[in-house]
């Protein structure tokens, strides 16, 4: 675990990876021979090891909410737990375990495999700048994409939000069961931007045995990151295919259904009483459905009142809409 301490006491604040991108590029140098490393005008780090057809890919970002990080920072361990401490101050210091585990699983692998690719980004915490300025070229010859970026110790984060991440065919050949992960819904990473910005194959985020993150009583536990590397392991190991994955046309069926059922809580309310205006309708429901437009509303509201007329048509087409809602 040497390494993982390591990484615990360099400070990386989002906008600040200096530090960090030093470490990793002397780390890789000192350990790792016949890597590439290229940067990106962001910051970003792109590693790749050896030659290949395809490569497994992995992702992880360099930096941490945590702003304090005390001269005398030191690291605690008991019972198969890490934690951050001041001695000064006499107080817990958050570790940057969200995403440094996710580092450490990444240079782990690079050491121990022949072949693969990793992608270092910054700026992740700050609304994932640094993934929605990557290179998407990189990932031309991927098989699929793991970050290992989520609290805890068993979610494999498959969907986030209205967006879905891998295949069927991906998730039964990754074996994840066999280490006691469960699939689930998760939150904004690198990985969503990447498959927002339209990253064609499997991706997922997988819990990394860090807990409490984005505090100062943040803390890992040892076992759980070891399983989570096993995991990523396994899959390296047994998925050799490319797992093709598109998630433009389901997103569109989701939206399409996300519209219906809009259009069913519009009827009811206005059912129950008529009276309500256009904006008292987008204002109360516009927050339960966030990929409708306001005109997706429009078209809902003219609807009900009266959905054949000419009349609903024109004031569509004319642009007089405002007179009406």
């Amino acid at each position: 675990m040497e390494l993982l301490r390591q990484l615990y006491k360099v400070h990386s604040p989002s906008g600040n990876e200096k530090a960090m991108k030093r470490f990793v590029r002397k780390y890789i140098r000192r350990h790792i021979p016949d890597v590439k490393i290229r940067t990106d005008r962001k910051g970003n780090l792109y590693i790749i090891k050896g030659v290949a057809e395809t490569y497994p890919c992995i992702a992880a970002h360099l930096d941490q909410v945590q702003r304090e990080h005390s001269k005398d920072f030191t690291l605690i361990e008991t019972k198969g737990l890490i934690f951050g401490y001041s001695p000064r101050s006499r107080k817990q210091e958050g570790l940057g375990a969200d995403d440094k585990n996710g580092i450490w699983i990444a240079l782990k692998c690079l050491e121990k495999y022949d072949t693969l690719k990793v992608v270092f980004f910054v700026e992740e915490e700050t609304g994932c700048q640094g993934s929605n300025q990557a290179d998407m070229d990189f990932f031309m010859d991927c098989r699929f994409v793991i970050q290992p970026d989520r609290r805890g110790y068993k979610d494999l984060i498959t969907s986030i939000g209205w967006m879905e991440l891998c295949s069927d065919e991906f998730l039964k050949a990754s074996g994840y069961e066999s280490f006691s992960y469960k699939t689930t819904e998760g939150l904004m990473t690198d990985i969503l931007a990447l498959k927002e910005r339209g990253l064609e194959i499997s991706c997922i985020n997988l819990s990394c045995g860090y807990y409490e993150p984005h505090t100062d009583n943040e803390f890992t536990v040892k076992k759980d990151l070891l399983n989570c590397l096993k995991l990523v392991e396994h899959i390296i190991e047994n998925c050799t295919d490319i797992y093709l994955h598109s998630c433009l046309d389901m997103k569109c069926l989701m939206e399409a259904d996300e519209y219906e059922t809009a259009r069913d809580e519009v009827f009811e309310i206005l059912g129950g009483d008529d009276t309500l205006g256009f904006e008292d309708i987008y204002q109360f429901l516009k927050p339960y459905f966030p990929n409708l437009t306001r005109n997706d509303f429009i078209r809902i509201y003219l609807e009900y009142y009266n959905p054949e007329s000419e009349e609903s048509e024109d004031i569509w087409e004319t642009g007089s809409i405002n007179d009406k809602v």
